[in-house]
């Protein structure tokens, strides 16, 4: 049976793999090129010289680094603040914790539209707008991400953390050098998940920025499409260098995603 497994894994992970592999063949492909069947896409010549006139021609270099310098930003202080958060829900004796456990679990009740509005009238009167602080600073509110490490906190023996107190450790300590190291899976996976959801973020930042110098991808590639509707060439290279960095981060920390979501039960 396990012949059978491996190829119906393989012939699924080929499904799931046509379109990206149709976009990096489209994308290398000639303009101009006379389409009659499927086949004459994946027929020669090749060509890379739409990636020189793209990454030259256009601010799709500027805009990704925007894109991965406010994704970074956002993945690093969210973890932070959830790891926190959830480690005082989890382990720190306080009153009204458990308000203070469902007033975050209410967060998710309540869909990012919903507070479009009013998050835009406190980012105008904090002069946020047109900024990175404006787009990453209303990311860094994560109600998942606390909910889901409080859960990894508590499957951390109270008699351990208690021993260290006992020894002298402090609250930091314990934090810092016992229940970090030991849910570093879990924080991989929100990371990484953190990352990915700030590097596709759209609504926000099209709301917030005006400015094409401070556009990331998700706004960027709009702006290009429109220019390009009569072509697929232009529109797949776009694509494909945009997709370059999330599919390097996969490749870096794909046993630390998969690891951090089958532990935590996340899904898709």
């Amino acid at each position: 049976m396990k012949w059978l497994y491996r190829i119906v894994s393989v012939a699924m992970a080929f499904l799931f793999a046509i379109p990206l592999i149709w976009m990096l063949v489209v994308s290398i492909k000639q303009e101009g090129m006379k389409i009659i069947t499927v086949l004459d896409w994946f027929k020669p010549p090749f060509s890379f010289a739409v990636y020189h006139e793209i990454l030259t021609g256009t601010k799709l270099t500027n805009w990704m680094g925007n894109s991965i310098l406010v994704a970074v930003i956002v993945m690093v202080l969210t973890v932070i603040i959830a790891a926190m958060a959830g480690f005082a829900l989890s382990k720190i004796p306080f009153r009204y914790k458990t308000f203070m456990f469902f007033l975050v679990l209410a967060g998710l009740l309540i869909p990012g539209e919903a507070t479009i509005i009013p998050l835009y009238q406190v980012a105008k009167d904090m002069h946020l707008l047109n900024s990175y602080r404006g787009i990453i600073i209303p990311a860094l509110a994560s109600p998942i991400a606390v909910i889901v490490l409080k859960s990894f906190f508590d499957g951390i023996p109270n008699d351990l953390l208690e021993s260290i107190q006992m020894d002298g450790g402090g609250i930091w300590k314990i934090f810092t050098r016992i229940v970090l190291p030991l849910t570093r899976p879990a924080l991989a996976s929100m990371a990484i998940l953190t990352f990915i959801g700030s590097w596709n973020n759209f609504l926000w930042p099209f709301l917030s920025i005006t400015n094409d110098n401070l556009f990331t991808l998700p706004m960027g590639i709009p702006t290009l499409m429109s220019q390009y509707s009569e072509d697929y060439v232009k529109p797949m290279v776009v694509n494909a260098i945009a997709s370059v960095p999330i599919i390097v981060l996969f490749v870096i920390f794909e046993k630390q995603i998969v690891k951090g979501i089958s532990m935590s039960g996340i899904k898709g």
